[in-house]
């Protein structure tokens, strides 16, 4: 291992940048979270098994993807840019590229050949954004050994990634059209040129993010080492600290996406604002302004597994009040949301520095190499996206939703308070686990926390 200058003490420039890491991959990212599901049905027309479908095939690819990634990378020799930061260079313009590919309607073509086209984008995108967020997840190894600055690190990824889904939430809020009848309908010169500005600024943060880091701590290639893959795959499942981790990402990305994706459409028939649509997520996000601030120096003072547990257990609550509310008062809803926002503000703001702790959990008592972690880890919360398109595809179909639109003759109080009860009870039951876990099966502690930190640093500084 090569270790260059200071481990600790990095600058706000640095943080700055490492955090446009999150924006560039958060914008795209966002587009998949709050816009491609209801371009796939409302412009595509695509049904919504169909759907579900595409998004089950795609994570059963990213379980061979995913590892090879991480695979590749840890047996590439690092050049004297580092071992992650030149993935960047290579696919920054790729991801780009594909992320307009996703949004591009062929004209012409049957229900099928638009399934067949969104399988091969969607899959083609989910490739490509792989082989950016591995050795963007990876990076903050080899920024710092600093367990506190990787935190700092990890508050400044999340505050990127506010920033990151900000674009995508004013598109779907802003992309609707009058049709003739007087009804809200997508808009597809809208979505594509709005689409195409995303990708650009996708791009142009990924070159921030290259132009402003440096890795420091640098590991040699492990190519030499035979049998490397699978015996890293048997310590990472063995391992609790990291599997409770990365089942806890997976829940909460599972959460935020069903809520994203789910709510364009309550919005637009349970309250009929689909103005409004992007007000919850903004809400919900408002306490990360304040928080962003503290949330290293709480995390440390207190845990993060503890501060991070009992903050979703509040947004759980939250959640449930609304269930036993059942508004039909738009602003109401958003302001109950806004109070669970504030509890959901820790794991957002920490997430990626428990994750790190976690990684360093299974390489200090398994020797596992971050990229063969943070490719699972990875892989991971892509099943949260599964996990998020089977409720929302499966709450769809129970109202009727098919192909574009909601038939009018299933619209009653019974299809629209069930698809109310769909928008509260799904987030809150996720919450509830993710407090289970923390509290009861993720072992790493304020104190473990503290004492791995002194085990890291003995090893790496000798």
């Amino acid at each position: 291992m090569q270790q260059k200058n200071s481990m600790s003490g990095i600058k706000y420039a640095e943080k700055f940048s490492y955090g446009m890491g999150e924006v560039a991959s958060g914008v795209t990212f966002g587009l998949v979270q709050s816009v491609l599901q209801k371009y796939y049905t409302d412009v595509l027309g695509l049904g919504v098994i169909s759907i579900m479908l595409l998004f089950v095939l795609a994570r059963f690819w990213d379980a061979a993807n995913d590892t090879i990634c991480g695979h590749v990378i840890a047996r590439l020799e690092p050049d004297k840019t580092g071992r992650y930061r030149r993935w960047f260079k290579w696919f920054a313009v790729p991801l780009a590229a594909c992320t307009v590919l996703m949004f591009v309607k062929i004209p012409g073509l049957s229900r099928t050949g638009y399934f067949i086209y969104a399988c091969v984008t969607y899959i083609l995108f989910g490739m490509v954004y792989t082989c950016l967020n591995v050795p963007y997840g990876s990076l903050a190894q080899a920024v710092t050994i600093d367990s506190s600055e990787r935190a700092s690190l990890s508050v400044a990824r999340s505050v990127g990634g506010v920033f990151g889904a900000i674009p995508a939430l004013i598109l779907i809020s802003f992309c609707y059209e009058t049709a003739p009848d007087g009804s809200k309908k997508m808009s597809y010169p809208i979505i594509i040129t709005g689409v195409a500005i995303i990708a650009v600024l996708s791009l142009l943060s990924y070159v921030v993010l290259y132009r402003g880091t440096k890795e420091r701590v640098v590991e040699k290639s492990v190519k030499e080492k035979k049998g490397i893959f699978f015996k890293s795959m048997k310590a990472l499942l063995t391992d609790r600290a990291f599997v409770v981790a990365a089942v806890v990402a997976m829940l909460y990305l599972a959460s935020q996406q069903f809520s994203m994706s789910y709510s364009t459409y309550l919005f637009q028939y349970y309250f009929n604002a689909p103005a409004l649509t992007m007000l919850p997520t903004v809400f919900q996000y408002l306490p990360v302004a304040v928080m962003m601030f503290f949330a290293t120096k709480i995390g440390n003072k207190y845990g993060r597994k503890e501060i991070c547990a009992y903050g979703i257990l509040a947004a759980g609550l939250g959640n449930l009040v609304l269930y036993l509310l059942h508004t039909t008062n738009v602003w109401l809803y958003i302001v109950v949301l806004l109070i669970s926002g504030v509890g959901t503000t820790f794991i957002y703001l920490l997430t990626w520095s428990i994750a790190s702790d976690a990684i360093d959990h299974a390489a200090l008592n398994s020797g596992v190499e971050e990229p063969y972690a943070y490719s699972f880890f990875s892989f991971m919360r892509k099943l949260g996206h599964c996990v998020a398109a089977v409720f929302v595809n499966l709450a769809l179909f129970k109202i009727g939703y098919e192909g574009n639109v909601l038939n009018t003759s299933n619209i009653t109080d019974s299809t629209l308070t069930e698809m109310y009860t769909w928008s509260v009870l799904v987030p809150a039951l996720l919450y509830l686990s993710i407090f289970i876990l923390l509290m009861f099966a993720y072992p790493l502690n304020k104190r473990e926390v503290e004492l791995q930190q002194q085990r890291k640093v003995e090893k790496w500084t000798k």
